[in-house]
This record gives structure tokens, C-alpha cells and sequence, in this order.
């Protein structure tokens, strides 16, 4: 058995690991632990016995978390000792609350050592032996269902040793499957491949108590305006695991596409998306659904209405404004389409567009959209003209707040009538909807989860979190990540730009924008809105900038994100890694040179 420490002396030559391999796998450079920075050396036979390889010397130089992302909230021992694995032999063994669940507790053994044999470059030159690893699982016996809600408790407790044995034993303890998932992710982060012995290393003494501040961790994926494959889903939900997200926010339909399956009116999705081949199938859902669930993730819906409606809605007369030109005049972006709140039957269609949504997802929330409806579309239809004087109403703005409250109350109710009266949490945008006085007319702070998308400094945002709603954040100048494109209705930028970096992300502090109501906020999403984007860009406009917006979520640190940035280099190498094409922050220099690329870092450190 063999095992390595930064300073510890091996026992081994230089002279022998050169020979032993071709010059194209030589490792000509280690690191060294000095004054808490790796610090880059050639590797000689003098230095070559205190030499370590980058990811081992950052797991413990400098830092008391090592390179663990997102920041653990608890205690953290990391004792600096590393010792190799032998990846033949490493058991999981669970108590006996797990056989119910067998399956899943499977996928995520699998899973997890995907994510081991991902850190191996090439098993043909890997070090044989190691110590033999045991992973041990300890969560109650309750027999609840492996479902994650907004009362989960997502907290766990790893803690690795060494047997008389010569096992390392690494024990995670949790109230349940999400919470030992979680842990599982973290112990992950512990485990390195030292390319210098070319073995397989893990932090042989260490002990993590960790949970999150927040319980709403979100990405939102916009399925619409482009169409993306399961694939490159299934691929977002994998980043989302390997930084402890757990919400996935599916916008799946808008007005420029229908791509859901609904049984009972297979007429939205035939009409509705790009091609036939652009479907996403009762069966594509529950592998997303499933897929998400093993990776600690929840695959929320949304159904957005009653504006962003059109593709699929033809032939039914329950439209207004349904691809109206000019459309500047009738909604913010090319194809225009609301529902008509008029048309009884139209509530019986959106009955089984939630129940097919209730059905497949599961969600412990549901997101019922409501954002930018427009009054001039609604004002454009005679139907909805007339049917609005026989209520005795009139023409201006505030009647047609009351005809979107009229929409929004039958609407609910159609929720409720799906989802068995449990009085599901609705999630709705902010609009004019959630601005005096209609807010306090329609919605019922009880009932209603408020999710920002305006600026972070919006004085709105106060109006609403006074009145005791809880908010999930969204804020735009921080959190929409398609920001910073070319412009696509006109000339210039897109309209949020500029781009956002991840340093931003990172500092979006959500107890600054809540301020004396911190504790109304759920937590946050970042937003892909896929007007310029699809599959194919989409994992440099998520990755890593997500990462920065799950640390904020799972942490919220004092510090800035000058203090997360070594670290974060470091994981954006663990996200490639694992097949995410992530952005890259730097020049791969300013990786192997910790320290020597921000600007005023020398002053700073003098300071």
C-alpha cells in the first residue's frame, strides 16, 4: 500500500516512473505547497519525493475546503494526507431502509463511479494496488418516498478513515436519499487522480458537515423557441448534480412551439412543434423526470399563460392576436398569441395540459408562467371586447387586469381539479399582475410563490416580499444568462446585455436584495431563454457560470468571488471533465500558476 502527504517522502526514484512509461504520458512538472499557493516546479531527482500533482497539492494548500464546490455551510477536517484506491474494490454497502429503493440507490452507485472512472485518463498506465475503499450509507428507516420537496432535509455528514484492516472507510449519514446524494457528490471531490503517480488518490482523514442556506437551487431551460434533444438535457442535469442544484425549471412550451406530448390532445404537439422528430414523448419526459431524480433534481414544468401561446393553439378560436402583425404593437417578441379568458372550452384544453403535466412530472410545485400579457392583443379581439361589456366592464387597463384575474382564478382552479385539491404551491412571474393593487385583488400570498425576474434593486420587489410572499429570484441583471448576443429582432445587442460573468453570478447576494425579508426568499433560478441559443451552445452559456450561482445558493458566501476564483478553475476542469463543454475563464497558465493572473492580486495579499 502506498500513500502520499504534502512534504511526505516516498518511496520512489525519479528515474523509474520516466523509464517506465513512453515520453508522450511524461510528467515533466509537479507543484509544491509555499506560503498557502501551489507553486509550479520542474520536477527533478532532487524535488521529485516532495513533488504532488495540481489537483492533490490545491486539495489541501491554502485552503481548509480543498477544492470542494459548491463551499460546504458545516465543520470541515481535511486532514493533509492522501492515500491510493484501488478502483477494483470499492464496495457500497447500505442499511436496510435502501432495499425498498434498491433501483434508484443503484442508478447513483452507478453513477458515482462514472464519475471515478472519468478522473482516469488512461487506464493503461494506471498504478496497480491501493487500499481497498468501503462506502457507507446510513439514512433512517422511514420508508418515505425518494421525492424531493420543499420540506426535504438536504443535509449530510461524510466522514472518511482507515480501518486495522487497511480499508478506508468513508461513512455518509442522512435523513435521506437527497441528503446521502449529496454526500456522495462531495466525496467525489475528494477523490483524485495523481498524474505524477499516476494512481487514483483519496483524502485519507477527513470529516464534512454540510448543508444548503437555500432550498430552491434552479436552472431554467427555455424548450421552445429552440428545440433541445434529451441528451443535451440529461447533460445539463448532470452539471446541475456535480454542484448540488435541485431544481430544473422545464419551460417547455411557448408561442413559437408546442413540443409536449398530451394524450388527450395530441392535436398541440402535431400542430405545435418544429417536426414530428421534435417531440418530447411521454416517454422522453419520465426519463428526464427519472434522470434528474438519481442526480438529486427536480424537473418542475411550467405551462405559460395566458400570454406566450400560439404554435399548436390553431383551428381552436381560443386566441387572440395568434401571429399578429405589426407584432411590435401586440407583444415583446415575434410570434404574438394569448389565450382568450372568454372562451369556457379553452379552460377544459388547459385541464389537460396540467393533467398530462401532473401526471409525468410529479413536481411538488407547478409554475403557471404569467408573464407579459399584453392588454393591446387582448383589446384587438371583438370577442373579447364584447364579452367584457356584457360583464358590465369597460376598455381600460384595469378591466383587463380584472379579465387576466377572471383567467388566472379559473385557471387555478383547473390545477387544483388535477392535482386532487392539495393545494399545490404556484409559482408566477412578476408582471402587472403582481404590482398594486392587483396583486392583493388576485393573488393569495399563501398560495402564490412570486419568482423576480426584474433588477435586482426593482423597489417592486420590497412591495412584494412586505406582503409576505415568498420569491424565488430570478433578477435579470444578474441571473439570465442568454444576455450579450448580437440583437435578432434588431440591429446592436439583445436586449439585457451586456453579457454576465460568472463574478457577477457569484455576487448576486440575495439577502441584498431581499433585505429585511431574507427569509421570504426560496432561493434563486439562472435563466436560458432560447431565443439565440440551442443544444449546441448550450453548455458554455450554463458552465461554469451556474457553478458560481450554486455556491451563492448552497453557501452564500461573505466573501467575493475573488476568493472562489482558484477553486473555481479547478472544478471548470472537473465539468470538461465530465463532458460538459463549460466556458473557460482563463488562460490554462493561470491554472498552473495559482495567484499570478488577477490584477491586483499581489496588493490585495499585501494589503
Amino acid at each position: 500500500m502506498k500513500r502520499s502527504g504534502l512534504g511526505a517522502t516516498l518511496l520512489l526514484a525519479l528515474v523509474a516512473p520516466l523509464m517506465a512509461h513512453s515520453s508522450d504520458n511524461l510528467v515533466v512538472y509537479g507543484y509544491q505547497c509555499r506560503k498557502g499557493l501551489c507553486q509550479k516546479v520542474e520536477l527533478s531527482e532532487q524535488n521529485f519525493a516532495e513533488a504532488i500533482s495540481l489537483p492533490v497539492c490545491r486539495l489541501f494548500c491554502g485552503s481548509s475546503i480543498g477544492t470542494v464546490w459548491p463551499k460546504p455551510t458545516g465543520a470541515v477536517r481535511l486532514d493533509s494526507l492522501m492515500r491510493q484506491v484501488d478502483i477494483s474494490f470499492i464496495d457500497f454497502n447500505f442499511n436496510g431502509t435502501i432495499v425498498r429503493k434498491e433501483k434508484l440507490w443503484k442508478a447513483a452507485e452507478n453513477r458515482w463511479m462514472d464519475l471515478l472512472d472519468a478522473k482516469i485518463p488512461d487506464r493503461k498506465i494506471l498504478a496497480r494496488g491501493g487500499y481497498r475503499m468501503s462506502v457507507n450509507i446510513n439514512t433512517p428507516d422511514d420508508g418515505a418516498p425518494a421525492k424531493l420537496t420543499l420540506d426535504t432535509d438536504e443535509s449530510y455528514v461524510l466522514d472518511i478513515d482507515t480501518d486495522e484492516s487497511g480499508h478506508v472507510l468513508a461513512n455518509i449519514t442522512a435523513n435521506n436519499f437527497f441528503g446521502a446524494r449529496n454526500g456522495l457528490e462531495t466525496l467525489a471531490q475528494l477523490i483524485v487522480y495523481d498524474d505524477i503517480r499516476r494512481e487514483v488518490q483519496v483524502a485519507a482523514n477527513a470529516s464534512i458537515s454540510d448543508a444548503p442556506v437555500y432550498k430552491w437551487r434552479g436552472l431554467l431551460l427555455d424548450t421552445s423557441r429552440n428545440y433541445y434533444s434529451v441528451k443535451s438535457i440529461k447533460r445539463t442535469l448532470e452539471g446541475m448534480a456535480l454542484v448540488k442544484l435541485n431544481t430544473f425549471h422545464w419551460h417547455i412550451t411557448d408561442s413559437h412551439s408546442f413540443p409536449l406530448e398530451v394524450s388527450k390532445r395530441p392535436e398541440l404537439h402535431k400542430l405545435g412543434a418544429y417536426s414530428q422528430r421534435q417531440v418530447y414523448s411521454r416517454r422522453d419526459v419520465a426519463e428526464v423526470v427519472e434522470y434528474g431524480r438519481v442526480r438529486g433534481v427536480r424537473v418542475m414544468p411550467e405551462f405559460d399563460a395566458p400570454a406566450h401561446v400560439g404554435e399548436g393553439w390553431q383551428h381552436k378560436n381560443m386566441t387572440a392576436c395568434f401571429n399578429a402583425q405589426p407584432w411590435k404593437d401586440f407583444c415583446v417578441e415575434p410570434p404574438c398569441g394569448q389565450l382568450d379568458p372568454t372562451v369556457e372550452d379553452m379552460y377544459n384544453v388547459l385541464e389537460d395540459i396540467y393533467e398530462t403535466m401532473f401526471g409525468q412530472f410529479d413536481a411538488d410545485v407547478f409554475h403557471m408562467g404569467g408573464d407579459e400579457v399584453s392588454t393591446s392583443c387582448w383589446n384587438s379581439s371583438r370577442t373579447i371586447q364584447t364579452w367584457m361589456k356584457q360583464q358590465g366592464w369597460g376598455l381600460e387597463t384595469a378591466d383587463f387586469m380584472r379579465l387576466w384575474g377572471h383567467f388566472q382564478t379559473n385557471a387555478l382552479g383547473r390545477v387544483d381539479k388535477v392535482a386532487n385539491g392539495t393545494n399545490t404551491p404556484i409559482i408566477l412571474w412578476t408582471s402587472g399582475l403582481t404590482e398594486e393593487p392587483f396583486i392583493d385583488e388576485y393573488l393569495n400570498p399563501e398560495r402564490y410563490i412570486i419568482q423576480i425576474w426584474t433588477t435586482g434593486a426593482d423597489p417592486k420587489v420590497k412591495k412584494i416580499l412586505e406582503r409576505g410572499y415568498k420569491v424565488i429570484v430570478s433578477n435579470y441583471d444578474a441571473l439570465y444568462l442568454d444576455c450579450g448576443g448580437a440583437g435578432w429582432v434588431t440591429d446592436g445587442n439583445n436586449w439585457c446585455s451586456p453579457y454576465i460573468g460568472w463574478q457577477k453570478v457569484y455576487d448576486n447576494s440575495l439577502r441584498s436584495i431581499a433585505g429585511d425579508y431574507e427569509h421570504h426568499v426560496l432561493g434563486a433560478e439562472g435563466a436560458i431563454w432560447s431565443e439565440q441559443i440551442d443544444e449546441h451552445t448550450l453548455d458554455n452559456r450554463f458552465w461554469p457560470r451556474a457553478s458560481a450561482l450554486a455556491e451563492r445558493l448552497w453557501s452564500d458566501p461573505v466573501q467575493g468571488w475573488r476568493s472562489a476564483e482558484a477553486r473555481l478553475l479547478l472544478h471548470r476542469e472537473r465539468l470538461v471533465e465530465n463532458g460538459l463543454a463549460a466556458e473557460a475563464m482563463q488562460p490554462q497558465w493561470c491554472l498552473q500558476n495559482e495567484h499570478e493572473c488577477p490584477i491586483d492580486a499581489y496588493d490585495a495579499q499585501a494589503a
